[in-house]
């Protein structure tokens, strides 16, 4: 019996882990992208834009979910199932930590439209209450001015500022350090 995974709805989105014939529809979302995020993102490694590379690739996000180490999502319009964005809960760490890393991504033609703030609020209350993690932490570059923004309307906290973080655009950058704890009362499971 093949594993579930999650399909997130919101009013305008379906949060996914598309499986690996999705493929082209991914390929197509950072190509048409490739100039809007290369100033906020790691260079991209050989083969990055390749089908075949991220057939490889959502079939590893499938394992990592099984393995409770990354929810590496996609966001897909409801209508049309475009796919516009990402966001990935990775480094899961268990035992007293409970938390992980958000990253996010959206397509420069939907940003301005909420679509990012509807997405992480519904991605947030599942990696919350169904993968029970305690702490999500995300990093901006300070001159992302609409990410610290988005940021700051979910509720995630100032921490720190860290000096050439990472390197990025041809040059090492400071990021913003955010965390985001859960808001209820969590003691996390016996190991």
């Amino acid at each position: 019996m093949a594993p579930p995974y999650p399909v997130l709805e919101t009013a305008r989105l379906r949060l996914l882990l598309p499986p690996p014939d999705r493929a082209p529809a991914v390929v197509a979302y950072f190509t048409r992208n490739r100039d809007h995020l290369e100033r906020w993102e790691p260079a991209r490694p050989e083969g990055f834009y390749d089908e075949e590379t991220w057939r490889e690739r959502l079939r590893l996000n499938r394992e990592e979910l099984r393995e409770g180490r990354s929810l590496r999502l996609f966001l897909e319009t409801r209508e049309g199932g475009r796919i516009v964005g990402s966001a990935n809960f990775t480094n899961i760490r268990r035992g007293v930590l409970h938390g992980c890393q958000l990253g996010y991504a959206l397509d420069g033609e939907e940003q301005g439209k909420g679509l990012m703030a509807e997405a992480l609020e519904r991605a947030l209350r599942h990696v919350f209450e169904e993968l029970e993690l305690h702490r999500v932490e995300a990093n901006y570059q300070p001159t992302n001015e609409r990410s610290g923004r988005l940021l700051r309307r979910l509720g995630f906290v100032v921490e720190g500022y860290s000096r050439d973080y990472l390197f990025i655009d041809g040059a090492w950058r400071d990021h913003v350090r955010t965390a985001l704890t859960r808001p209820d009362p969590f003691t996390p499971p016996t190991p």
